[in-house]
């Protein structure tokens, strides 16, 4: 058992070979992370579909907007998914986007490698009842391990309702079996991992 973790560590961390250490480079505006996606004007490259994952299924999640660094989930929030006050639980948020800020660092992996989230921050800005919410996220550092994805989630109007961050840990070898998207769920979106970009 401790030979297979070794030999998995050994693979994960890899000989030094293809550093993928990159930035997307931001607009100058700050930590404001803005796109110019709606619902109706999507990136020329992605067609609006079904998130996919069976969680985004359950929330209908879309993705709208996928491309090297950077991806856009859209999720209509209504009373299914209140907390016992009525508002859009926390919960929701945090999934919506965790799901944006996976799909953005996923599109910054190369084909053998997948990824898992280590740590997730959020802060709940603006209560929501009803309203079709867009998880804006980029990706602001992918090294050759660990990277850094800070999330958006906005309005129709574009006011701020939540803003998060991520930690994602990029796996190879036997770390990321049975850790990938598979190519028929990425559809549509033209992305194989290392594609998106390239």
């Amino acid at each position: 058992m401790i030979d297979t973790f070794q030999k998995a560590e050994r693979d994960q961390i890899g000989d030094g070979q293809n550093n993928r250490d990159s930035q997307v480079q931001s607009n100058g505006s700050g930590s404001k992370i803005q796109f110019d996606v709606s619902s109706t004007e999507l990136h020329s490259s992605v067609a609006q579909e079904e998130f996919p994952a069976p969680i985004a299924k359950l929330l209908g999640l879309k993705l709208l907007h996928a491309e090297k660094g950077t991806a856009v989930v859209e999720f209509v929030a209504n009373e299914r998914y209140a907390n016992p006050a009525g508002t859009l639980h926390g919960g929701v948020l945090c999934d919506i986007a965790d799901a944006a800020m996976g799909f953005a660092y996923y599109t910054t992996l190369e084909a053998e490698e997948s990824m898992t989230t280590l740590e997730l921050k959020i802060n709940f800005l603006r209560p929501v009842w009803k309203a079709t919410l867009r998880a804006k996220a980029k990706v602001v550092r992918a090294g050759r391990l660990v990277g850094l994805i800070e999330c958006d989630v906005v309005d129709e109007q574009e006011r701020l309702v939540a803003r998060a961050s991520s930690t994602c840990l990029t796996l190879r070898g036997q770390l990321a079996e049975g850790r990938r998207i598979p190519p028929f769920a990425l559809r549509g979106f033209g992305h194989t991992p290392g594609s998106i970009g390239a």
